[in-house]
């Protein structure tokens, strides 16, 4: 369930938006001022921040800027809410740190279409984060390596050795067991065969991702 903070100083808009995001299945949560809605963000870590403008002691802008500033609440994302329509409002809103911009009076259905938006946009990131993440894609039916989204071409027996390490992430293969499966037992080769391909593989991708255990063999490690 996603949780929603409205920060407003009159109780009925609380009170409205809150009903009718509860309505949608959020788990609302109100504050009245700044300073509390700053407590509030920090002790629950919601995943949006309904946030009025005009309010006394501390305005919606630099309870933005403090949130921002905290590495706590700095990723949640805010949605200002304010009767002001002026420009330069919503400018400071946004340099502020602000996702979004709804001027009052507006309809609750309204802004929780907004609010929907934010988060979906939210969610749409945090996918593309992820695989942007995901250092190193084997396909194995195309015979190709990627980095990081980079193309790395590799000749048959070093995809062939690297696919076989990595079919297994964290298992050690002796050089034997290597050797004859990726090889084949038919097939002679020099003592140092494995080491030369493992060397070139370190090269273009690495030495993070296939580690050497002293007596051994070789393990792949996977860092996703």
């Amino acid at each position: 369930m996603k949780s929603i903070l409205i920060i407003d100083d009159e109780a009925d808009i609380r009170e409205i938006l809150g009903y009718n995001l509860r309505k949608e299945g959020f788990d609302v949560h109100t504050a009245s001022n700044g300073a509390e809605g700053i407590k509030f963000a920090e002790s629950i870590g919601p995943d949006l921040i309904v946030l009025d403008v005009m309010m006394p002691d501390m305005d919606g802008i630099e309870v933005c800027q403090v949130l921002r500033s905290n590495e706590k609440t700095a990723k949640i994302k805010i949605c200002f809410l304010t009767a002001r329509n002026e420009d330069y409002s919503q400018i400071a809103g946004f340099d502020a740190g602000a996702d979004d911009y709804v001027a009052k009076p507006i309809k609750p259905k309204v802004l929780v279409s907004r609010i929907l938006a934010i988060l979906r946009r939210s969610n749409e990131d945090q996918t593309a984060k992820k695989n942007q993440k995901k250092e190193l894609v084997i396909d194995r039916e195309k015979y190709l390596v990627t980095k990081q989204g980079e193309a790395i071409h590799l000749p048959k027996k070093e995809f062939e050795l690297l696919s076989f390490l990595a079919s297994k992430p964290g298992n050690v293969f002796d050089r034997d067991y290597i050797l004859e499966t990726v090889w084949g037992s038919g097939i002679i080769v020099g003592d140092r065969t494995i080491d030369v391909h493992i060397r070139r593989l370190r090269e273009k991708l690495g030495n993070d991702y296939i580690r050497t255990v002293k007596g051994v063999g070789y393990k792949f490690i996977d860092h996703q």
